[in-house]
């Protein structure tokens, strides 16, 4: 998804996780494999190649995972992956080589290492025979970028310098998921491991086996699958945060960037949610370390069991005269050297949530 710059569920979360919410239901009986393939295949877009090939690889990803293969957590996956990339695991990207070469000299001119010193480390042969130079000036996908700037940190100098071991491209793969969530969500990976974590995440199965985790694998009471999608794109329960966040808003008169982000995370630091909610700390009778405790929760299911969710929200209903809601679409633009246009987050959910409908109505 992007350049630049996203935590595994409990034997519990899988079991009670069922559609693209949380609710939960009577256990189904269990389906016979032939039935569930039968059944993928069926709400497949039509006009996608190898039908039998991306079959196969969500019913490993629902199996493994011990997912509920139900109609609407299967289009869920579906819509994402056609959303994202017109069901291609490995497909061109318009310009990609300008965006390669964009990126190298941006993080040169922030080392101030003069463009002509990086063009001539660029011109040695790679580990293919090519020189990395040819290599980028006809790269063509995200997962040959992704090599390409393998090869340049492991094994040029100058690679190290300009990039350490952080390889730029951050996301890849038919879901476009994040590789750090792969890597950290890796323990329970079915497959051989083709060298890296990274690389699996460029394969077809790879990349359907973690982007079905990191679309289904938490728990979340969303009242519709369109928040689901938003957190797919936003992180881990990013619309129930905007939601509390746009409480403490109303709340306070501090507006407040409604991206589900509710602490600085990696540091002490308060971030501007912390720093709002402590102005309603009396209000609320808490202290400003127990807001923090709280608020470090917003990762995870339990933040909405919390006193400060409970009080912040008993505060905004009663100051609105109404339940407010409890969900809500995060107000992100989405940044990307491949964006040219003026997309967010809610653009994303919304459309993924068309494709969605569009797979229920082939499941009729």
């Amino acid at each position: 998804m992007s350049f630049i710059s996203l935590r595994s569920a409990t034997l519990l979360a899988l079991m009670v996780l069922a559609g693209c919410s949380s609710q939960p239901e009577k256990a189904l009986p269990e389906r016979r494999p032939a039935d569930v393939k039968a059944q993928i295949a069926k709400l497949l877009p039509p006009g996608i190649t190898d039908r039998q090939g991306w079959t196969n690889d969500i019913f490993a990803a629902f199996n493994s995972q011990q997912r509920d293969p139900s109609v609407s957590n299967l289009c869920a996956v579906i819509a994402v992956t056609d959303q994202e990339t017109n069901f291609s695991a490995d497909g061109n990207v318009s310009g990609l080589s300008k965006i390669a070469w964009g990126e190298i000299d941006r993080r040169a001119a922030k080392l101030h290492i003069p463009g002509f010193v990086v063009r001539t480390a660029l011109r040695i042969p790679s580990p293919n025979g090519k020189s990395y130079t040819e290599r980028l000036d006809n790269v063509r996908s995200e997962k040959e970028l992704s090599a390409i700037f393998d090869d340049f940190i492991n094994i040029v100098p100058m690679g190290q310098m300009l990039f350490g071991n952080l390889n730029p491209v951050h996301t890849g793969g038919p879901m476009q998921v994040s590789i750090a969530f792969a890597e950290a969500h890796a323990e329970d990976y079915p497959y051989p491991v083709d060298g890296t974590i990274r690389r699996e995440v460029f394969t077809r199965r790879g990349g359907i086996y973690f982007g079905t985790l990191h679309l289904l694998g938490y728990p979340a009471s969303y009242s519709k699958p369109l928040y689901r999608f938003a957190d797919f794109n936003a992180g881990w329960y990013a619309s129930r945060n905007a939601a509390f966040q746009a409480a403490v808003t109303r709340l306070t008169g501090i507006n407040l960037a409604l991206d589900g982000d509710l602490i600085l995370y990696g540091t002490d630091k308060a971030g501007a949610t912390e720093l709002a909610v402590r102005t309603l700390g009396k209000r609320l009778d808490m202290s400003d370390s127990a807001i923090r405790r709280a608020l470090e929760k917003g990762n995870s299911e339990d933040f909405g069991e919390t006193d400060l969710w409970n009080r912040v929200f008993a505060l905004a209903d009663k100051n609105a005269g109404k339940r407010q809601p409890r969900e809500r679409l995060p107000g992100i633009k989405l940044e990307s050297p491949k964006i040219t246009r003026n997309l967010t987050t809610a653009w994303f959910a919304q459309r993924v949530e068309s494709r969605y409908q569009r797979c229920l109505a082939r499941a009729k």
